[in-house]
């Protein structure tokens, strides 16, 4: 699945890769997709707390040779 928007938040800490994804995301149309590449550890907690509380689904999960790949489809 491609993504309507691809996120570069590689090298950014907790909390800058969520609250660039939240923006990011604003202009989307609900089911449209957003993919997060992020290197901080915590964002395995941080995006799937913020899809919950935002009503967004976490669709896939991706990995790169440094990053992991947060498929998010907007709720």
């Amino acid at each position: 699945m491609e993504p309507d928007l691809e996120i570069d938040a590689r090298g950014l800490l907790c909390p800058l890769p969520v609250l660039r994804l939240r923006k990011r995301m604003q202009p989307l149309r609900s089911g449209q997709t957003a993919l997060l590449w992020a290197t901080d550890p915590a964002a395995h907690v941080d995006v799937p707390h913020f899809c919950a509380e935002a009503g967004h689904d976490l669709v896939d999960l991706r990995e790169d040779e440094d990053a992991t790949g947060f498929l998010v489809r907007k709720g």
